[in-house]
């Protein structure tokens, strides 16, 4: 019992501690919150950080763009474009940086200029690799395209998030 009480209290100082974009995780010392994306096909989020706590759902699909906002040993807690989230194995993230297109019919451009020509346009939900970001535009790619979309039309992609 004592065990857990110790996990709960360190558990507590860990999300007390992510309150303030500056934060830096305990572990990687990296910012807090950062966005990863999902490498394995499929994820469990658990209600704790642990493999006892219980699952809460399943992420399935590879590639989705995720906000870290905690920290703890192997663990970190998530959060989906929609809010949801708990704690998922750092094993089933990765560093690459994706985005989530939040406008339908998108016009990706070929340079980040809203009067360059249109390469192509992409759907609401679609997962673009986020190769690098300017002030408001980022430079993305997907299907074998690639060009420059607002930033303010993708979920993944802040300014604060992306070193800018």
């Amino acid at each position: 019992m004592k065990s857990i009480a110790v996990c709960a209290a360190l558990l507590v100082a860990v999300v007390a501690g992510a309150a303030s974009a500056q934060d830096r995780g305990p572990i990687t010392n990296l910012p807090l919150p950062r966005f990863v994306s999902m490498k394995a096909v499929e994820g469990n989020v658990r209600r704790g950080p642990s493999r006892t706590h219980r699952i809460d759902w399943v992420f399935k699909r590879r590639h989705v763009p995720l906000q870290i906002t905690a920290e703890y040993g192997h663990w970190r807690r998530v959060r989906d474009r929609d809010g949801a989230g708990g704690w998922m194995h750092y094993s089933l993230l990765s560093g690459a940086r994706t985005a989530l297109v939040e406008q339908d019919m998108l016009e990706m451009k070929s340079r980040p200029d809203p009067d360059a020509m249109t390469v192509a346009r992409l759907e609401l939900g679609v997962i673009a690799r986020l190769e690098q970001c300017r002030h408001a535009w980022c430079q993305v790619s997907t299907a074998g395209y690639e060009g420059w979309v607002p930033r303010d039309r993708l979920w993944g992609a802040t300014a604060a998030s992306h070193g800018d």
